[in-house]
């Protein structure tokens, strides 16, 4: 029986003689990190004091002296902080007046406009009927027209309805918006089909679906069309300047108009009166900033 052994070159590398692999530098990486988040930090920092600037100078001049605001030299900070400026101007104008009428019809179009856009935006992502994309298509091609386009037809058909002059003239024509028709489409189909299948199987009608499943699962759908109905009617000036008549029945933008014309001069009661109008409309951002954020990350839009 011939045996044969195996012999080992005396020259062949072994494991113990191979070159050591080359160490990664995870320190060179971390540091490439936090180069970029110091990037990003202060790219944010100058975008927000960008940003941030025309809110904070309004409410510098808001609170200044007339001797501050005619002396010619800006001051980071009033030097004699005042109310004056606010006291002018809620004397002379009924500004709670304008107020209570911009938050009544600001309030009741949201109202709308969230029913509205959730049931079309569910009837869209959900149910399947004969030329239903054509219709969707139909009413985002809207959105390339112009307000000023419509103004007229919309005019006359108010007129028509005997609504002119009446709150209902300016919160029926805005009570829906095909974007939020569109917002409220995409994020009812980033829901599982599963739950609504589920539902169906066992006897649930689309109302309970979307009472039981759809509404709690898209709160923050429903905040972002809130806030921005809300945002759109509040600051919405051309339509109410025509659809209104009387001055008891004015909104926040048109007192301005109205200030600017008899106080031109005086800028510390039109920044007062402009902060009225801006200030709650960003206590509300702040307030929903999370849910905003979700309802557009959800709804698949960047």
């Amino acid at each position: 029986m011939t045996t044969v052994a195996a012999t080992v070159a005396p020259d062949a590398p072994g494991p113990a003689d191979r070159a050591p692999a080359r160490p990664s530098r995870p320190g060179g990486r971390r540091v490439r990190e936090q180069r970029l988040l110091v990037l990003r930090l202060g790219a944010a920092i100058v975008v927000s004091l960008v940003v941030l600037f025309p809110l904070y100078w309004m409410v510098v001049v808001a609170f200044s002296t007339r001797a501050d605001l005619l002396g010619g030299a800006l001051r980071i900070w009033p030097s004699t902080f005042t109310t004056a400026n606010f006291e002018r101007v809620f004397e002379a104008f009924p500004v709670v007046t304008w107020f209570g009428n911009s938050t009544a019809i600001a309030i009741v179009v949201a109202l709308i406009t969230v029913t509205i856009n959730v049931l079309g935006g569910y009837a869209f992502a959900r149910l399947r009927f004969r030329g239903s994309n054509a219709v969707f298509l139909v009413a985002l091609a809207t959105l390339m027209i112009p307000v000023q386009v419509i103004m007229v037809p919309l005019f006359t058909l108010v007129t028509r309805l005997d609504l002119y002059g009446t709150y209902w003239a300016v919160i029926l024509p805005t009570a829906a918006s095909a974007f939020g028709l569109f917002l409220a489409r995409q994020f009812i189909l980033g829901i599982p089909t599963e739950l609504i299948e589920a539902a169906r199987i066992d006897g649930a009608s689309h109302l309970r679906v979307l009472r039981s499943i759809v509404l709690p699962l898209s709160k923050p759908l429903i905040a972002v069309l809130f806030f921005m109905s809300l945002l759109s009617t509040w600051n919405d000036f051309s339509w109410p300047l025509i659809a209104l008549k009387q001055n008891e029945l004015f909104t926040l933008p048109i007192g301005l108009l109205y200030l600017q014309g008899q106080f031109g001069s005086d800028y510390g009661g039109t920044m007062a009166f402009a902060l009225v109008n801006v200030a709650p409309m960003v206590v509300l951002f702040l307030v929903f900033q999370r849910y905003f954020v979700q309802g557009f990350a959800r709804s698949g839009i960047r």
